[in-house]
């Protein structure tokens, strides 16, 4: 790592606020003092690139405008709006998410990452990112665009580097003023990086290429999910028939999709809660 001085952390600062003012992007998620709007955006792109989040958000906050209205729906229905993001657990969790926020909270998201993560499918990086875009608080968080950017500044021409070596610089870096605008500063070099060069991730020890999907479980499982809500039951017979898949394949995925409440047996039919 290069020497991190004073200098050196001014110099970075400065290269991250120039491309930021000159290059910045625009999404309807940036900005915003609504907490609700901010925690369905970062959910949302949790492992979701940008591009595909931005319609999708759109259309969930039109069909779901408060955590009230989310949590009232029924888990078809969420399911049914949040197809084509992928990682449909997400969506339950955030169905679950909503209805404890009422519950527990009032109908208020916390601002404290502490009690963000007591929330289903809130881990601590978004706990702190819901914190630093919903309240403008300096939070330490990291995820990939932000890791990309800290590789290639402060460990170019390195490898394996664990994401604990990374954290105490963003923590020593963060804007304590203007934390939230930071972080969109971040995020944007890191892809602009992403872009232009090799990518940076690749140096970290966390680093994985993604399968594919075309054939994959994960296809499977989105088929089954996506058919049960397009219809209101389907047998398991009809279900297997639909997705095409051999019954080897078919049968854990969807043992699996009920084992996690996503899929109810009702006698011979199976459906989306």
């Amino acid at each position: 790592m290069n020497s991190f001085n004073k200098q050196t952390v001014s110099r970075f600062k400065e290269t991250i606020w120039n491309y930021y003012y000159a290059h910045g992007r625009c999404f309807s998620w940036r900005n915003v003092d609504d907490p609700y709007k901010v925690f369905i955006s970062e959910v949302m792109l949790q492992q979701t690139q940008t591009k595909r989040v931005i319609e999708k958000y759109e259309q969930f906050l039109a069909e779901f405008s408060s955590f009230e209205i989310l949590a009232a729906a029924s888990l078809r229905d969420v399911l049914s709006v949040w197809q084509g993001l992928g990682y449909n657990r997400r969506g339950k969790f955030l169905h679950e998410a909503a209805q404890t926020i009422i519950r527990n909270y009032r109908g208020i998201v916390p601002n404290d990452p502490d009690e963000l993560v007591k929330l289903p499918g809130i881990g601590p990086a978004t706990a702190s990112s819901i914190c630093a875009f919903a309240f403008n608080s300096p939070t330490i968080f990291i995820e990939t665009n932000i890791r990309a950017v800290f590789l290639h500044c402060f460990f170019h021409g390195k490898s394996d580097i664990h994401d604990k070596q990374l954290l105490p610089l963003i923590a020593k870096t963060v804007d304590q003023e203007n934390p939230r605008e930071w972080y969109y500063a971040l995020m944007d070099y890191g892809v602009y990086l992403k872009q232009t060069i090799s990518n940076p991730s690749r140096a970290s020890k966390h680093y994985l290429v993604q399968s594919k999907f075309e054939g994959s479980n994960r296809q499977i499982r989105g088929k089954i999910i996506k058919l049960l809500t397009d219809h209101n039951a389907l047998t398991e017979k009809e279900l297997l028939q639909k997705t095409e898949s051999q019954a080897e394949r078919f049968t854990p995925i969807l043992k699996q999709l009920i084992n996690e409440s996503i899929v109810k047996r009702n006698r011979d039919m199976l459906c989306i809660p």
